[in-house]
């Protein structure tokens, strides 16, 4: 344990994941202290806050620069940096995913605020791309150093499997059309931490859909290694919600997923992403948009 003032921080896994207990997070806080920890633990998770929006987006505020809501999802009508999550109208989230992969420079972190959770089921998943980094073997280390992948939005790629039944064809032609507004951009597989300097898997199942130069086979399969490399159950971490919580995450070394296996019971969430940084591979390769169609298309 750690603590600074009356806050305790308490660590939940040996490698991701720790709960703060005794913050208000409406009051001024030690933001450098609090990205502290997050670059630690890579998942803080703060119970009992209640924050309003307003409260919300102060507290992005004094942690980074909010971006706006989502880059095709119109944000909450009162401050559009928050993205309103309500399962009965969309926001599930029942895939892997790392939070807006598909731009270049995605993300440094998310705040999740729960206002409606349901009486069981809905709890979201966090897995550690850092430690499953950690957890190749060195051949395989050597090899994804060098890699890059495509990333792009997939329409749907935030609702899981089956795609959500809230979704009539007007709502997937909408979401169909602003996808295809966003380029494609190419990401390195392993990424250099800006503050650690920590390297992290940096593929997510959500959308990066192949490794550049790769054939097909070779690409899907060394992918779908990875993916299921990085969900094994000791690098991830599973949070159970309470109304009021309030769960803030790296988004430059985690990936998450939210179960669908609460049914028809209300789930309502609000997210703030704070704006990151150009990601870098270990060998120095930059993020940058797809220019070359015939690199980007798969």
């Amino acid at each position: 344990m750690t603590s600074t003032t009356s806050w305790t921080v308490e660590q939940l896994t040996s490698g991701i994941g720790a709960e703060i207990v005794g913050a208000d997070l409406r009051v001024d806080t030690d933001a450098d202290w609090l990205r502290e920890q997050l670059y630690e633990h890579l998942v803080l998770v703060v119970r009992d806050q209640d924050l309003s929006p307003a409260d919300q987006v102060a507290l992005a505020r004094r942690l980074g620069e909010p971006t706006p809501a989502h880059p095709v999802v119109p944000g909450h009508p009162d401050h559009p940096e928050i993205l309103e999550l309500d399962a009965a109208q969309g926001g599930r989230n029942a895939r892997w995913h790392t939070d807006v992969t598909f731009t270049a420079t995605p993300p440094m972190a998310s705040i999740l605020v729960a206002d409606t959770v349901p009486r069981f089921g809905g709890d979201t998943l966090w897995a550690d791309l850092r430690g499953a980094y950690d957890r190749l073997a060195a051949p395989m280390r050597s090899l994804v150093d060098g890699l890059e992948a495509v990333h792009r939005i997939s329409p749907l790629a935030y609702w899981g499997e089956p795609f959500d039944t809230a979704l009539d064809r007007t709502d997937a032609q909408i979401l169909l059309d602003q996808a295809a507004s966003v380029p494609p951009v190419i990401h390195p597989v392993v990424r250099v931490h800006p503050v650690t300097q920590r390297r992290a898997l940096f593929v997510n199942p959500g959308f990066s859909t192949h490794i550049v130069g790769l054939s097909r086979i070779e690409s899907d399969g060394l992918l779908d290694l990875l993916h299921r490399h990085t969900v094994q159950p000791e690098v991830t971490f599973r949070h159970r919600w309470r109304e009021g919580d309030v769960v803030m995450w790296d988004n430059q070394a985690t990936m998450h997923y939210a179960t669908d296996d609460f049914g028809d019971a209300p789930r309502r969430m609000r997210r703030v992403t704070l704006r990151g940084t150009t990601p870098v591979g270990p060998t120095g390769i930059e993020s940058r948009i797809a220019t070359d169609p015939r690199v980007a298309i798969r």
